[in-house]
């Protein structure tokens, strides 16, 4: 149902309740209040406080009200269902928390003014006691990550802090996810669950899909109808088929598709060309910064291991030539296989070895088939070792 015969529906209700002198009923919208939110922000006298609702058009809100000289509030307000809401303090929607709310919700909200966003605390629904738990772990996760980040210059050390800073948050996911699959809050917690762009598949733990096909299954059961729940599925599903995807690549049983395309030169390099060697396709461009960051340990690689048998398949996403040539040059990329058909994201290779991002990485094995993907670092040194040490 869309938004707009939802209302419609609820004008006609609120209309068949007012005939009978329904006490509820918000006579400024013309709906039935089905969700009460109240508690007291301490340091924020006589504060706007709104919630809002997301939707293709942008924010809408559904109630809003001010803070007494206390601090304290009240706020009533119609909702279209289970889903997730913002409540904001003051103008703007800077100092805003995000809660997941369904109908006849009677919140309780605590906090100062100084921790609103920050580490406020709920009660009064089954989503609100893991709700202020997570928001304490990950207070303490941004803060620790903003201490320590800066600190460290190489991106696979950083991913390495990232993934360490955020394991009691996962942890708490996991648990809370396992004991109540069809709580609200899990429409939050289930993206520590996702494989991260950071992270890729290859630490991804693949019990996770497990754990989303729970939320996935109990949220069928118990919000059939809610537009999330039909978002949850589409994401699982995605992420089934990307980790079977990843499980297939790294099987060495896939033929890596043909590349055949120019160099600076004009000439036509072929990757089946290269086949009796362990290749890395690498998908860049010159106005990748995360690429250009990379090179520097693609350049080491090609120099230690090119004499065992290892060759690197340069493929640039860049759209004008020169620019291209000059980061070649710049990053001293020594290897002769460099192609691209200036297409930029336009380029079906996009496609048909599925790139989401790049720098890209894509592993062959002396057969030609695919080992690895997105593989950097320490990871892909490990890797290529041991396809080097297999004659």
């Amino acid at each position: 149902m869309n938004r707009f015969s939802f209302f419609s529906v609820c004008f006609l209700g609120a209309f068949l309740f007012t005939s009978c002198g329904d006490s509820n009923l918000d006579e400024e919208t013309g709906l039935v209040n089905n969700f009460h939110i109240e508690g007291r922000i301490t340091g924020a006298a006589n504060q706007k406080l709104k919630v809002q609702a997301q939707s293709e058009q942008g924010p809408i809100e559904v109630a809003q009200t001010t803070t007494d000289a206390s601090g304290n509030f009240e706020l009533d307000g119609n909702i279209p269902g289970m889903g997730i809401y913002s409540v904001s303090l003051g103008e703007g929607t800077k100092n805003a928390v995000v809660i997941p709310m369904e109908v006849n919700d009677q919140v309780v909200l605590n906090a100062t003014k100084e921790t609103f966003a920050i580490t406020p605390s709920f009660s009064g629904t089954k989503w609100a006691k893991p709700l202020t738990k997570y928001m304490v772990l990950f207070s303490d996760f941004a803060k620790k990550q903003m201490e320590q980040m800066p600190q460290i210059k190489e991106q696979e050390k950083q991913v390495e802090l990232f993934v360490k800073l955020k394991k009691p948050l996962v942890s708490f996911s996991q648990k809370q996810i396992r004991k109540d699959p069809g709580n609200p809050v899990n429409i939050i917690l289930m993206s520590l669950l996702m494989p991260s762009q950071e992270e890729g598949l290859s630490n991804w733990d693949p019990a996770n899909l497990e754990d989303l096909r729970q939320i996935e299954t109990a949220f069928q059961r118990n919000y059939a109808d809610s537009p999330i729940t039909g978002m949850i599925a589409q994401q699982v599903a995605m992420i089934d088929s990307q980790y079977q995807s990843y499980l297939q690549y790294n099987a060495g049983t896939m033929a890596a598709p043909e590349i055949a395309l120019k160099n600076p030169s004009g000439t036509e390099l072929r990757l089946s060309a290269l086949k009796g060697k362990v290749v890395l396709i690498d998908f860049w461009a010159s106005w990748c910064a995360p690429c250009r960051k990379e090179n520097p340990n693609v350049v080491r690689m090609y120099k230690k291991y090119r004499n065992q048998g290892f060759e690197v398949f340069s493929v640039s996403l860049d759209n004008d030539p020169e620019a291209w040539k000059g980061a070649i040059a710049k990053d001293g990329l020594i290897w002769p296989n460099h192609v691209s058909d200036l297409m930029g994201w336009q380029t079906p290779l996009v496609q048909s070895y599925g790139i989401q991002g790049i720098p890209h990485t894509v592993l062959l094995n002396r057969e030609g088939n695919i080992v690895g993907v997105g593989l950097r670092g320490t990871q892909l040194e490990q890797k290529l070792i041991e396809q080097l040490a297999k004659k």
